[in-house]
């Protein structure tokens, strides 16, 4: 699409965001069950469909990209206001929305402070589109919009048992829980800090971030996501035990972080940087592990 204003994108970009929950409530209105699970999965799938009419119409997909991490704590909050929180423990509960919130808040000003406008769009996006050809809006809607909400809901059931099916006392898991989240959000917060300097300072065309965090993984910021999910889970593992299965949200995470993301990023690296295979042989992944020289 054309220049347009930062300004204006941003306008916009709140204008569709207003709508998608206004569908949200909507959909949850109109759905037949008493089930919290059921009303919210069926209103994030409302709020993304609304999401994807704008993406469609303003012919970029990237539209979808803040909802990730703005989606979460309405539906957080939602079951916070259900009656059967009652005898859930308030300080986990509190912990919870407390860290969605910080998270989601974090998440999002760093995609705002780094978007450009409406005329750029994820060049992801773009790659897919140039194989996808005419049927790249199909592959938008389900493998750009869909999919992903559908991940990260499964991702929230831990959270759904922490603040509202949870009966067990607060406990070393908890604090565990805590540990791991903050921690997860540190290491995110500080791998995208730095990757902004690093931006910033007017880098060569084959250079690439190789010190602090990035010394030690590849993908730090990947890490720090992956591993505030897995915190999320080990909440609703101290809430209900039972309710352990939930570990599918941060397997499936995790899956699509190793599988999907961080390949698609290396070989991108890999065609545009000539000294990343050399980086590639001395430094991890993903897991901040000590740099090796090759034998």
């Amino acid at each position: 699409m054309p220049p347009t204003s930062r300004l204006r994108s941003v306008v916009i970009v709140v204008i569709a965001y207003v709508a998608a929950m206004a569908a949200a409530l909507g959909v949850g209105h109109l759905v037949e069950t008493s089930s919290p699970l059921a009303v919210a999965l069926w209103a994030d799938v409302g709020a993304t469909v609304a999401i994807f009419v704008f993406s469609l119409a303003l012919r970029n997909s990237s539209v979808y990209d803040p909802f990730w991490s703005l989606a979460p704590l309405p539906l957080v909050l939602y079951w916070c206001m259900r009656p059967e929180i009652v005898g859930v423990n308030p300080f986990r509960l509190a912990f919870v929305v407390a860290l969605v919130m910080l998270w989601g808040a974090r998440l999002s000003w760093n995609w705002l402070r780094g978007w450009e406008g409406l005329h750029h769009e994820d060049w992801r996006y773009v790659v897919m589109q140039e194989r996808s050809g005419r049927f790249y809006w199909p592959v938008s809607f389900v493998g750009i919009h869909l999919m992903p909400t559908l991940i990260v809901f499964l991702a929230l059931l831990p959270a759904y048992a922490a603040v509202a099916v949870g009966r067990e006392p607060f406990g070393p898991l908890d604090l565990l829980a805590i540990f791991v989240t903050l921690g997860a959000i540190w290491l995110e917060a500080r791998a995208d800090k730095q990757l902004k300097r690093f931006r910033e300072s007017g880098p060569a065309p084959e250079d690439f971030l190789c010190s602090g965090v990035w010394k030690w993984s590849r993908h730090p910021n990947y890490l720090g996501e992956m591993g505030f999910w897995w915190g999320i889970w080990l909440f609703g593992l101290a809430a209900n035990p039972g309710w352990w299965w939930t570990v599918v949200g941060p397997l499936l995470m995790t899956a699509m972080f190793r599988f999907v993301s961080v390949p698609l990023i290396e070989t991108r690296m890999l065609e545009r940087r000539p000294g990343y295979a050399a980086h590639v042989e001395r430094t991890s992944r993903v897991l901040p592990l000590p740099r090796h020289t090759p034998s």
